[in-house]
């Protein structure tokens, strides 16, 4: 049946869509750290309680970045030589790379641009304000040789992959770790792979640690299981077949896992958001 060309027909309209809010069912939030840090402080506060000779010169790896914030925050305060941030999402793997380059461009200094000597010496009639000028010359040149280097120095330092440190991650090359963090990642871990994820990834953990090596770990209360119990129909199985609960962690760390000794690191830690007061553990292998 034909369209007569004088039947109207009308345009559909666009249906009105509810924002809903986010879903991340592997934690994997878009904003995490802007309602994590806010805006009022200067740098996480988890940072306060780590100690500079866990990381310095270190290789390190951070399991569940998310956006890179803290992998960086680690690098620029503590000079890893290395830090490897690990996610699920390739999104916010991209964004990790943002923001270090975000950070990098706004930790360089602007310098003037290099003038010649001429240029230099122009209208200067006193010969020691002219050795002055030649100093702050080379002061300059000095600030801008150590600028592109602290560019150049983060830029190769920090390193973002994605990937499914549970299931399939490998470290490059077969590398091993001085310093491995894990920053409330636990949960999600255990909503979507159960007791044996867990177990996994405290293994591969320790295997991944070099002799010495530390883990730190900051589990989320099993309170906090309750509201992401819906996230997904594995994470609603997973929740009501977990065994092994958070404050259980350490027990089976070294115990069953082989860390030789632990350090509850959060006692000095201050200035952490409302719902965000989390046990920091320092795992020795």
């Amino acid at each position: 049946m034909g369209l007569d060309d004088n039947v109207n027909i009308e345009k559909p309209q666009p249906s009105k869509k509810r924002k809903h809010k986010e879903v991340a069912i592997f934690g994997n939030y878009k904003n995490y750290y802007g309602y994590r840090v806010g805006q009022d402080l200067e740098e996480d506060p988890r940072l306060t309680v780590l100690k500079n000779e866990w990381f310095e010169s270190k290789d390190c790896l951070d399991i569940g970045c998310n956006n890179g914030t803290i992998t960086v925050a680690i690098a620029k305060k503590f000079g890893c030589r290395s830090i490897l941030g690990v996610d699920i999402d390739g999104d916010r793997v991209e964004e990790a790379y943002w923001n270090l380059r975000r950070i990098v461009k706004m930790s360089t200094p602007t310098i003037p641009p290099k003038t010649t000597k001429l240029e230099d010496a122009a209208g200067v009639n006193d010969a020691q304000h002219s050795v002055t000028e030649l100093r702050s010359g080379e002061t300059m040149e000095s600030l801008r040789n150590f600028s592109s280097l602290q560019e150049k120095d983060l830029l190769n330092i920090v390193t973002f992959r994605k990937g499914n440190f549970v299931q399939n991650w490998r470290p490059p090359e077969d590398k091993s770790y001085h310093t491995i963090i894990c920053l409330s990642v636990t949960k999600w871990i255990h909503l979507n792979w159960g007791d044996d994820g867990l177990i996994l990834l405290f293994a591969k953990i320790w295997k991944l640690l070099q002799p010495g090596g530390i883990f730190i770990l900051e589990p989320q209360p099993w309170d906090s299981y309750y509201k992401n119990r819906l996230v997904s129909e594995m994470a609603k199985t997973n929740y009501h077949n977990i065994k092994i609960f958070p404050e259980g962690f350490q027990e089976v760390l070294l115990d069953k896992i082989g860390f030789r000794k632990v350090e509850n690191i959060t006692s000095s830690l201050s200035g952490s958001k409302s719902g965000f007061n989390r046990p920091i553990l320092a795992f020795w292998k």
